[in-house]
């Protein structure tokens, strides 16, 4: 090989790590909410100077921005324009944002849909409710499945290996006093959302926030997704979610029958 070839393939190779550091990035601003440079350099292994600087090229496009008084990083609003972009073009999506731009007005809370992706949830789109205080932005974030009301929905239709072998991959890790991390109470959850039809999680994911989802179903019956309402636990009581269930099951139901029309 050339000089001029060996050159031009180490600048390849070098283009390639940074394109895969800076996904990386992105990827753990995804996973913690939030991060600083440290933890960033941390997570990466790589130096904080490193850690610097993609974090900067990431916030100069508009894809990380940095609070100011914390100096933490968290995804930036050109994140929601490419998944906007890309979501728009998703059967489940594009035929549910009708419904869930009516429940968020209906409910008055945050309305989300969300599939599985590996182990985890990835919440694919969101309409805010009309309520001064709101969840915070879901899309393109990945979730836990044992401690979310779509990830319930969507561990508890699955065949029983397939949910075992899920579970082992994640493990049950607690974020909250309130997070179930026995296999035995979480199965025993998921058979509740089996006979209701809906799943509720309260504050387990995250506390002072609650959620009830209800599964959204391809023509042969597999549960494909989740549709979740979730917002402050103050408000968004557990009776009060038994109450808008009816509600909320109605608009999945209305969705599958929407996206299997389509195809």
């Amino acid at each position: 090989m050339s000089n001029d070839s060996a050159g031009v393939a180490g600048a390849a190779g070098g283009g390639v790590q940074s394109v895969d550091r800076a996904v990386a990035v992105l990827e753990i601003l995804a996973e913690h909410g939030e991060s600083g440079v440290s933890e960033v350099a941390a997570a990466m292994d790589v130096h904080k100077s490193t850690a610097f600087r993609l974090l900067g090229a990431l916030e100069a496009h508009g894809m990380v921005e940095q609070d100011g008084e914390r100096g933490k990083y968290h995804l930036g609003f050109g994140i929601v324009r490419l998944a906007g972009a890309v979501t728009g073009r998703i059967p489940v999506t594009r035929y549910g944002r009708k419904i869930c731009d009516r429940l968020a007005q209906e409910l008055g809370e945050t309305i989300n849909i969300g599939v599985l992706e590996a182990h985890c949830v990835i919440n694919l789109d969101q309409v805010r409710g009309p309520s001064g205080i709101t969840a915070q932005n879901w899309v393109g974030r990945q979730t836990p499945l044992h401690s979310t009301a779509n990830g319930k929905v969507l561990l508890a239709y699955l065949p029983a290996e397939e949910r075992a072998a899920l579970l082992a991959e994640a493990g049950l890790p607690r974020t909250t006093p309130h997070t179930l991390t026995s296999e035995a109470d979480l199965e025993k959850a998921l058979a509740e959302v089996r006979a209701q039809g809906y799943a509720l999680a309260l504050e387990e994911y995250e506390e002072g926030l609650n959620a009830i989802a209800a599964p959204i179903r391809s023509a042969t019956g597999e549960t494909v997704a989740a549709l979740t309402a979730s917002g402050p636990a103050y408000r968004f009581t557990e009776p009060h979610l038994h109450e808008i269930a009816p509600a909320l099951t109605a608009g999945a139901d209305e969705i599958t029958l929407r996206l299997n029309r389509a195809i």
